[in-house]
């Protein structure tokens, strides 16, 4: 592990933090708004919006969080029920990305082998070929196709013995979170062994009366068609999609009233070995090496690599990561975490428990309490003082700033402002009727802050009809309220506190 990133550096920098940030300051943080301390700021008006009046004028309901402090020194300067704790949702990214960081290193990359079980003589393996995954979240066709090409350029032309598949790299999860409906692509499987984000391409085109339908696994540079998923048009009206296990492949059926004269999208996988090892086969044959159907195997055959194949560094992927809010990147990178500290957990929620105890240890917080590693299920909780205390402490061991995406302030018609005094790197978080928002703010040569913000409205979220979770009523214009409240409280804080 890199020094710069190191448990012990990084424990002792927490320990000076918790003696500087004060957790009795965060335990003992009133439940309402402090009174800010107006000062100039270069004579300009100091005039700040009142808490109660923002959050009035949101109009949103259930309940909002925030804290804001100093983000060099720790202290806090504006809180809001900080201890409480709210669905945070993809702002769980941001510590997922700090675990990843202090425990594995910003150079550590994931590797998916190609394994000869036996001795391989004029180009003939006598033995079996194992894909064997290696916890690389950013595996897609693109890649698989270079290591069909690697696979020839080693002299393998042909495999006498088996095909096998291992994904037990990580432990396998059916569904990131299962209140989600089937077919959304963010919730697909999780596996040691992933390919395209565990999803395929859906395309559709009106051909008469009927449609013709195609199932791949696309880059911009291949689509092999799969038969592990397979989709039927059927003449219904609801529901849209439904999905069935049908022993080893992925069945759906969409309803016909549904899809109009054409168009496409990603569904989650559910057998992600099966899938990638399908994949492979097709394009290992347009490399002239014919192999048998997959065999997916749950324990690891011994053998020599003869390909290998590496993920990009940890940071890029991270950063990726928080940029496009990839859930199945920090389910997998979270697990990979889990395993290398040494703990066991067998599951998302056991892992996402062992980040937890993690975070109250090294990043000083008191109440984590996290159900997975990328904020989708919405029986997470997390407490906004507890945020920005792990925000503080990763800025000073420079974990977490320069990955997080740079979050464009807006006019009051929504367009962004490029030339707006505020700069903000943060992390967003959305599920229906909850939004977070976290990361650093400052003015031009201003002093940075760290800031947390939560909103949701619980009972209104846990009300939602299943049919109805992709797209509920009312949610599209929640969560635009919701951002737009937490824009204003960055403008307030900016002109009262980071001057």
């Amino acid at each position: 592990m890199n020094d710069m990133f190191s448990r012990r550096k990084f424990l002792a920098g927490s320990a000076a933090a918790v003696a500087l940030f004060g957790a009795p300051a965060c335990a003992n943080a009133p439940s309402q708004s402090l009174r800010p301390v107006v000062r100039p700021a270069g004579g300009r008006a100091t005039t700040a919006p009142a808490i109660d009046a923002l959050i009035g004028k949101a109009q949103l309901g259930g309940d909002v969080v925030f804290a804001v402090a100093d983000a060099q020194t720790g202290s806090l300067l504006e809180v809001r029920d900080p201890q409480r704790g709210l669905p945070p949702a993809s702002v769980v990214k941001a510590l997922t990305a700090i675990y990843a960081l202090d425990t594995l290193g910003p150079a550590h990359r994931f590797e998916t082998r190609l394994i000869a079980t036996g001795p391989v003589q004029n180009g003939i393996l006598s033995g079996d070929l194992v894909l064997a995954g290696g916890g690389d979240p950013v595996l897609d066709t693109d890649g698989l196709a270079e290591m069909a090409a690697s696979l020839k350029a080693v002299g393998i032309r042909e495999v006498r013995g088996r095909f096998l598949v291992w994904g037990g790299a990580l432990p396998y999860a059916r569904v990131i979170d299962d209140s989600q409906p089937d077919h959304v692509g963010y919730n697909p499987a999780v596996s040691g062994l992933a390919l395209n984000n565990n999803r395929v391409h859906f395309e559709w085109k009106r051909n008469g009366q009927g449609y013709g339908v195609t199932m791949d696994a696309r880059t911009a540079r291949y689509r092999p068609d799969v038969r592990m998923a397979r989709m039927s048009v059927v003449a219904r009206d609801l529901p849209v999609y439904t999905y069935r296990d049908a022993q080893g492949s992925d069945e759906w059926t969409v309803a016909q009233s549904a899809l109009g004269n054409g168009g496409a999208r990603w569904l989650p996988v559910r057998r992600p070995e099966v899938y990638a090892g399908e994949v492979f086969r097709i394009l290992a044959g347009s490399q002239g090496i014919r192999l048998p159907a997959e065999e997916v195997v749950r324990n690891m055959p011994g053998g020599t690599a003869v390909v290998r194949r590496q993920s990009p560094p940890l940071t890029e992927i991270l950063r990726d990561m928080l940029r496009y809010s990839t859930n199945l990147t920090a389910e997998m990178v979270g697990l990979a975490t889990t395993q290398v500290s040494g703990a066991q957990a067998g599951s998302l929620a056991a892992s996402a428990a062992v980040m937890n105890r993690w975070a109250n240890g090294a990043l000083g917080m008191s109440s984590a309490a996290l159900v997975d590693h990328s904020g989708l299920g919405d029986r997470s909780r997390l407490a906004a003082a507890d945020m920005v205390a792990a925000l503080v402490r990763a800025r000073r061991q420079g974990l977490l700033p320069d990955i997080l995406r740079d979050f464009p302030m807006k006019d009051d018609n929504g367009r962004t402002v490029s030339s707006h005094k505020i700069k903000v790197s943060a992390k967003t978080g959305t599920l229906n009727f909850v939004s977070g928002l976290a990361g650093y703010m400052t003015r031009e040569n201003g002093k940075p802050l760290a800031f947390a913000i939560f909103v949701a409205d619980v009972p209104r979220r846990e009300n939602i009809p299943r049919a109805e979770r992709e797209r509920p009523a009312g949610a599209q214009g929640w969560n635009r309220r919701a951002k737009t409240l937490q824009q204003n409280l960055i403008e307030r804080w900016g002109v009262l506190y980071s001057t």
